[in-house]
């Protein structure tokens, strides 16, 4: 909201979800040298119609005397978009006003070789989210439950490995909640939960990767005045000596003054991964 209400920001990017819309991918891939290259990750037995990118920056800062209109180019494995700044500021009160948007691009002078970035605003699919994700607690589909990416700002590590909590999904349980409503303070809920389950786990990576454990998940249900919980791992639950460690720290956060958080009837599910430390 600071972006598109900022006359004085030059730039607007934007993450993108994964789309089934899209028949291949852009990707980045380094070559031996160590240069970074651009290509299309596709089913060899389609034709390319539809490529889906990670990303799209709008930029700006493109001079009238450089004699485009417009420009746009693939990065990496997204797109860049180079605008002037009338443009940027028709662009912005689009996203304002919730209206399409079309981005003519070429030079001024050559009407005839434009291409055109459209934003389109669409109608929502279930809760307007979709995920490639099935829970880890009992294979559940994930797809097209409500969701937010977690920053994770301490790092947990133990013998070269991390463990970082990615995602939480919303399974809203009553039509009278929206995704929208939930309250602003309620990421912070979000970012002490994943911080203390990180934390009591960590101790344990060794054991759980050699359990075949990287990808886990923890579902708290909130409804009333009842808060549960479950974790697991591959469809099933963690051993009972996890979930000792988990106990631990997870009563106290829950109970710790963010409690009034949790009157919305919901499940959240919790999504970790353990990785191998690179650097």
């Amino acid at each position: 909201m600071k972006l598109l209400h900022s006359p004085n920001e030059h730039v607007i990017s934007m993450g993108a979800s994964f789309g089934t819309e899209a028949d291949s991918y852009l990707v980045c891939v380094q070559n031996e040298d160590g240069a970074y290259q651009t290509q299309a990750n596709s089913n060899a037995e389609k034709t390319r119609k539809t490529t889906g990118a990670s990303f799209v920056v709008f930029n700006g800062a493109l001079k009238t005397s450089s004699g485009f209109i417009g420009k746009s180019s693939i990065v990496e494995d997204g797109l860049m978009v180079q605008i002037t700044p009338n443009t940027m500021e028709a662009l912005r009160q689009s996203f304002r006003d919730k209206k399409d948007f079309q981005i003519p691009c070429g030079k001024v002078n050559s009407p005839d070789s434009r291409e055109y970035v459209n934003i389109r605003w669409v109608e929502q699919r279930g809760n307007g989210f979709l995920s490639v994700f099935v829970s880890p607690v009992d294979g559940r589909s994930l797809e097209a439950v409500p969701s937010v990416k977690l920053q994770q700002e301490a790092e947990f590590e133990t013998a070269g490995k991390c463990i970082k909590c990615t995602e939480v999904f919303y399974v809203l349980k009553s039509e009278a909640v929206s995704f929208a409503n939930i309250p602003t303070a309620h990421s912070q809920f979000l970012k002490e939960i994943a911080t203390s389950c990180c934390a009591a786990l960590s101790v344990h990576l060794m054991s759980l990767t050699q359990s075949h454990i990287n990808n886990l998940g923890l579902r708290i249900f909130t409804e009333a005045d009842v808060v549960e919980y479950q974790a697991g791992s591959g469809g099933k639950l963690l051993p009972q000596a996890y979930m000792n460690e988990l106990d631990n720290v997870l009563i106290p956060v829950i109970h710790g003054g963010n409690v009034a958080l949790l009157h919305y009837p919901m499940e959240l599910e919790f999504i970790f991964f353990i990785t191998e430390r690179l650097d």
